[in-house]
């Protein structure tokens, strides 16, 4: 007798309430995980916020659109962390749905929920889409240029112009990698005669000038600060490192597609030796140009992304796991057939569900017992909302005035930086890197320079001593963290640099 779950007859019956479901209970997942285990946020998202704070046209960090994005959320929010996460959180509900339409555009709506729900077992879209910045604002944005590609091109909409050019435009604004990941749309257009006719009109000059209408005040920037060159190529003592990285790229994918693998492997006809009737969802033929399509950027998107990152040395792909993992899972719906049967389905649910809640557990176990084992230190454990009180409540009470800037160890200060005065974040050992402020004007109008102190003398480090010379410090105060375990209690030395007095 042939056994079929409620989810199956829900897929089959209403796939798009079981899309909505499913990927409304993963964002609330990753929404209220990092409030409950986070006292501070993710090292690179404090960093995004002391940018955004300052609103530049372009920084040395790239295009501003993300770090805009970032500060409008976290001051809406009233100054809280819970309005990144939660935009961060639509970005990934934006990323599905983009995926979901063009799936149901491909494969129809019951294959396209398959697709999904695989993907959602990417461990890319899992505690990665917390730190929010520019690579997680890339993927709702690349999603919904794929998916506009594909009305163009596939089901011939001229109105999917004007979209695809707004989208478009708004991705040179969030990554530096936007050119060379457009490449790749513009490519597979190029190389298909019935996507050349497509070009062959008006309409994508209008486009064109969307697109630079939206881009120029960045474009302007790049010019004027003269970085419209790419990194420099690898020399040839750089080969062998450059090929490890790529190696190392290229692992990470494919681990992080480990719950596609077990979904996959548990379905497989061979691995049932009682004869089965499984349930079959069935869709229409895929045309040819779909599936050349699906593969196309399923393939292209990480081969090229890994193949770019290990050329100019980046730590990541291009454009990002989130970017070259979105196409995989439906390109194995597209792979297995026009049939697809969902054998031992009370495992495959279990799998499934531990595949996209493993994550959040294994960030549990990791803020929990990391502190007890030893090793580095979690920034997410450091208590930010006390470091960021105590010095501006220490700045105000001497000077009678609200903290404007923090100076010193770059990570302590971005997380001064999201405290009630929102003061300017001054990398001193690097100043071109936040060129709103310099050192005359910190002098001017004061601040707090911060240091890990190792003992409670708190002498500030050389290089600092040195970029500030006559320095006092203060007595250097210790934080709890998050959960101390066997780790030393955090102590920051810090010192007053007093406003000079108006003329």
């Amino acid at each position: 007798m042939r056994f079929t779950s409620l989810i199956v007859e829900l897929i089959r019956a209403r796939p798009g309430l079981v899309f909505w479901l499913v990927v409304t209970i993963q964002a609330t997942m990753w929404f209220v995980v990092p409030l409950l285990l986070y006292s501070a946020p993710p090292s690179g998202l404090a960093l995004t916020l002391a940018y955004g704070r300052e609103y530049q046209v372009g920084t040395e960090l790239g295009p501003p659109l993300a770090f805009w994005l970032a500060d409008l959320a976290y001051r809406l929010a009233g100054n809280h962390i819970f309005g990144v996460y939660l935009l961060a959180q639509l970005c990934a509900v934006v990323t599905f749905w983009a995926l979901y339409a063009l799936g149901r555009a491909v494969v129809g709506p019951q294959h396209a929920v398959i697709a999904v729900l695989l993907t959602l077992t990417v461990t890319a879209f899992a505690g990665q889409g917390v730190d929010f910045g520019p690579l997680v604002l890339a993927r709702p944005l690349w999603a919904l240029v794929l998916l506009h590609t594909w009305r163009l091109i596939g089901q011939r909409r001229r109105n999917a112009w004007f979209a695809l050019s707004i989208e478009v435009g708004l991705l040179l604004l969030t990554t530096t990698s936007a050119p060379l990941l457009l490449l790749l749309p513009i490519g597979f257009a190029l190389a298909n005669p019935r996507s050349r006719s497509v070009l062959a009109s008006f309409d994508p000059l209008y486009a064109l000038v969307v697109i630079v209408v939206l881009a120029l005040p960045y474009l302007v920037w790049l010019a004027r600060a003269e970085l419209f060159a790419l990194p420099p190529l690898p020399t040839a003592d750089d080969a062998i490192p450059r090929l490890l990285l790529g190696g190392e790229l290229a692992l990470d994918l494919v681990v992080a597609l480990a719950g596609v693998a077990l979904l996959i492997v548990l379905n497989l006809r061979r691995l049932h030796r009682r004869p089965e009737d499984p349930p079959v969802i069935v869709r229409p033929p895929v045309a040819p140009l779909a599936r050349q399509f699906v593969y196309f950027f399923a393939l292209a998107s990480a081969l090229v992304g890994v193949l770019l990152g290990a050329v100019f040395g980046l730590p990541h792909v291009v454009g990002g796991a989130g970017i070259a993992l979105l196409m995989p899972g439906l390109a194995v719906v597209v792979l297995t057939g026009d049939a697809i049967a969902l054998r031992r389905q009370r495992i495959l649910r279990a799998a499934w569900a531990a595949a996209v809640v493993a994550p959040a557990f294994a960030l549990l176990a990791a803020t929990l017992l990391q502190p007890w084992i030893g090793g580095a230190e979690r920034a997410t454990s450091l208590p930010a909302g006390d470091i960021a009180k105590f010095f501006g409540d220490s700045f105000e009470r001497r000077t009678n005035r609200p903290l404007q800037a923090v100076a010193g160890d770059p990570q302590l200060a971005a997380l001064i930086g999201m405290g009630a005065s929102r003061p300017h974040l001054w990398l001193d050992a690097a100043p071109h890197r936040t060129p709103w402020i310099n050192a005359a004007k910190f002098g001017e109008q004061g601040g707090v320079v911060v240091w890990r102190a190792a003992d409670t003398i708190g002498q500030p480090p050389a290089d600092i001593a040195h970029r500030f010379p006559g320095l006092v410090p203060e007595i250097p105060r210790a934080f709890a963290r998050l959960i101390d375990g066997r780790q030393p209690l955090l102590r920051i030395g810090w010192a007053i640099v007093r406003p000079k007095p108006a003329p």
